[in-house]
């Protein structure tokens, strides 16, 4: 009776999917970076010149990637962010955030960083649910973000545990489109629309709300991982999200978040030399041009198994075809 109940079970349980098999991108250099003085990079984008970086630990400064040698040298630009607006997450989130502020610093906790054609900067405070724009030269604000906004990520799932809020940020160039991404349990994509200076849910905020998980790359014995986002970016009117523990990049249509298609950079973030113990080096900051993809690093300070302890930016060659191909 036991083998007959364990057969129907098994044939009552519906089987797993096998991990999909993505294209590789293909790695062109590797550059650890000095100067960042609490480490913890956690987003990237080009603005005028140059990258631009930021790290969750530090609330007054955003870092210039100085790319004339292969090791880079962060130049920072100081700020001063104003008083953080009321925010409508509940008072354990808060609480709970400006704990661990006291331990590892970084009461703002920023997240994501991306950049629209005038230069303006845009970067998201995880522990705040907010926007901070740093003009190229004038004070810093928060945006006015519609009071909807948490409400609706939060009645979608997101939004609803700590240090998993809001992730990642990107922008479009005419600065009137803003997307967040929540980072995991659900995670999800939202979106906010400019009409004159006032940020609005057109039709309502929420693009994508989504639990369950994926497989991790083989690398990683491909064990089933939640579903998480680490980093977002824009370019030519397609999303591009970063998924730290499948270790891919993923083109989204801009309507309604759904995957075009999907590539791979784990061949070459999985190596032996490269690996951090677990739950380090994660990859945590992404932005998309023409030729390719910049990946910021997170070393969490702690050291991989070359003996690399600084945050890393790698670049990749944009996939055969462009990032628009669809085979």
């Amino acid at each position: 009776m036991r083998h007959l109940f364990a057969a129907l079970l098994l044939l009552a349980t519906p089987a797993l999917a096998e991990p999909p098999v993505l294209d590789e991108l293909k790695l062109l250099s590797e550059h650890p970076i000095e100067g960042i003085a609490r480490g913890n990079l956690s987003g990237l984008a080009w603005c005028g010149d140059a990258l631009w970086a930021v790290s969750d630990r530090e609330d007054d400064r955003l870092y210039r990637l100085d790319a004339s040698q292969t090791v880079w040298q962060a130049e920072a630009e100081l700020f001063v962010a104003p008083p953080v607006p009321v925010t409508p997450l509940p008072w354990g989130l808060r609480m709970r955030s400006w704990a661990a502020s006291l331990v590892r610093g970084g009461d703002l906790d920023f997240e994501g960083l991306s950049c629209d054609a005038l230069g303006n900067r845009y970067v998201v405070s995880e522990a705040h649910a907010a926007v901070l724009q740093i003009p190229p030269a004038a004070a810093a604000q928060w945006l006015a973000l519609p009071s909807g906004l948490v409400r609706q990520a939060r009645a979608s799932g997101m939004l609803l545990h700590f240090n998993a809020l809001f992730e990642g940020i990107a922008v479009d160039p005419a600065g009137e489109r803003l997307w967040l991404a929540a980072e995991r349990q659900r995670r999800g994509l939202l979106v906010l629309h400019k009409q004159r200076s006032t940020w609005r849910c057109t039709g309502g905020c929420v693009l994508l709300s989504e639990g369950g998980s994926d497989f991790a790359p083989p690398q990683l014995d491909s064990q089933l991982q939640p579903r998480d986002f680490s980093g977002l970016a824009y370019h030519n009117d397609k999303l591009f999200t970063l998924e730290r523990q499948a270790h891919r990049i993923c083109r989204r249509q801009l309507g309604n978040a759904e995957v075009e298609r999907c590539w791979s950079f784990a061949a070459e973030a999985l190596t032996d030399a490269r690996r951090y113990a677990p739950s380090y080096g994660l990859a945590e900051a992404l932005w998309v041009d023409t030729d390719g993809a910049w990946i910021g690093v997170d070393s969490g300070r702690m050291t991989r198994a070359d003996g690399e302890a600084r945050p890393i930016v790698w670049r990749f060659a944009a996939p055969a075809g462009g990032w628009g191909s669809t085979r």
